[in-house]
């Protein structure tokens, strides 16, 4: 079975909404969205040249460089040198930064689940039964 474009369209437009309304409810200014996005990164990939987060979140090289600088003052993140060129630095995420991200990923599935008593039980249960492939979906981009 295949999906046409206007349905996989849809799909993508719920999927962007439902996130970015968990970030906003679950953040509440805590943490900006592009912090997020670099945390998550350097935690599924490990420690990242500034470049390769610009192009992985995607932002721009100075909006990379601006919010590494605002999460290493929080500490959050740490720059090492590169040990392939050491005139070079990578970003690595810290132990504080793991845990502001798993605590934001808790926030978000608090108000995801005060969301989902709005839905009967075949709904909650068919929603839970997609999340393996909604990850496999995500890692086949990896």
């Amino acid at each position: 079975m295949t999906i046409g474009d206007d349905a996989a369209l849809q799909l993508v437009v719920s999927l962007h909404r439902l996130t970015r309304s968990l970030r906003r409810s679950a953040t509440a200014g805590s943490i900006q969205l592009t912090h997020v996005a670099v945390l998550a990164l350097l935690n599924q990939r490990g420690p990242s040249r500034i470049g390769e987060i610009a192009q992985w979140v995607p932002c721009s090289q100075p909006t990379a460089t601006a919010a590494v600088l605002g999460l290493e003052s929080a500490g959050l993140v740490r720059r090492e040198a590169d040990p392939k060129d050491r005139r070079a630095s990578r970003i690595l995420l810290t132990e504080r930064g793991a845990a502001a991200l798993a605590d934001l990923a808790r926030g978000e599935a608090q108000v995801l689940t005060r969301r989902l008593a709005a839905l009967r039980p075949e709904e909650i249960r068919k929603l839970t039964e997609v999340e393996p492939l909604l990850r496999r979906l995500a890692e086949a981009g990896d």
